[in-house]
């Protein structure tokens, strides 16, 4: 994550947790019975519904999508920038050495269909096809963790029933009673709490990912595409820095002075004109 999102976060939970301190102690919203049924009813639902190989695929890509930062659309550019210039003073075959250095899957698969030349609308057939399957495999991905998030609330709410039947068969015991009242209560906190603290922002976060992985993926297509049609490195980088966001890119715009002298535009000059 973030050094700024990290800070955030801790700055904001901290302030969520005081909340709960401002009307009582800690201890009185945590019951083990609720936490128990919540949780281990989520995970069967979990079990039940989705392969466990689904399940350790999700947890790998979570794990990946806060440790390891995607690269900027301006680092892409300036690669596929390099790559341009260098097939065209060493050869196509040049990037082969590239190919082998970079990390990033999907530049590396594009490559390789650079080097083994084949023709502009099989790289993009391809490359198309890479990116509408790694769409669809994010988005089940997606719908795994909402689907997870739909499930604690349900069970949040299963624990409270159980809570209130303990309630009602302890009428006339104070103790039972008292017994049961937390369960009814905090499970329906914990399942909230879990649903929406952390696997929606989990499922959140990953649709974040996948839409910038899918504009890289999109610079890298065209990219590659102009390389294999030796188009002009400044041309190229023109052509994908409309990408970028006009922040983010390096040139400045071309003066008006540049356009009237272009165009041949004639500025007449304002005269006050004063009537009698």
């Amino acid at each position: 994550m973030r050094y700024k999102n990290v800070i955030g976060l801790f700055l904001f939970s901290s302030l969520f947790v005081a909340g709960f301190l401002i009307n009582g102690n800690l201890g009185l919203y945590f019951n083990i019975s609720g936490l128990l049924i919540v949780i281990g009813g989520t995970t069967a639902a979990a079990l039940l519904s989705f392969k466990t190989e689904q399940l350790k695929i999700v947890y790998k890509v979570m794990k990946a999508s806060y440790h390891r930062p995607v690269k900027e659309e301006t680092e892409i550019i300036n690669i596929l920038i390099d790559l341009s210039i260098k097939s065209r003073i060493d050869g196509i075959l040049s990037l082969q050495k590239e190919e082998n250095e970079t990390t990033i899957l999907f530049l590396r698969r594009a490559l390789s269909c650079l080097v083994d030349g084949y023709g502009t609308e099989q790289i993009r057939d391809i490359l198309n096809t890479e990116t509408y399957f790694f769409k669809l495999r994010r988005d089940d991905l997606q719908r795994v963790l909402r689907s997870i998030a739909d499930f604690f609330p349900a069970f949040g709410i299963i624990g409270s029933v159980v809570g209130l039947i303990a309630m009602l068969g302890g009428i006339g015991d104070t103790a039972v009673i008292l017994k049961a009242v937390p369960i009814a209560l905090t499970s329906t906190l914990y399942g909230l709490i879990f649903a929406n603290f952390f696997f929606l922002p989990f499922a959140a976060n990953l649709r974040e990912r996948t839409n910038h992985e899918l504009l890289l993926q999109k610079i890298i297509t065209e990219g590659v595409i102009a390389i294999n049609s030796e188009m002009n490195p400044v041309i190229l980088k023109t052509r994908l820095e409309s990408f970028l966001t006009p922040s983010a890119r390096d040139h400045d715009l071309v003066s008006y002075r540049k356009i009237r002298e272009r165009f041949n535009i004639q500025v007449q000059e304002k005269n006050t004109i004063q009537e009698a």
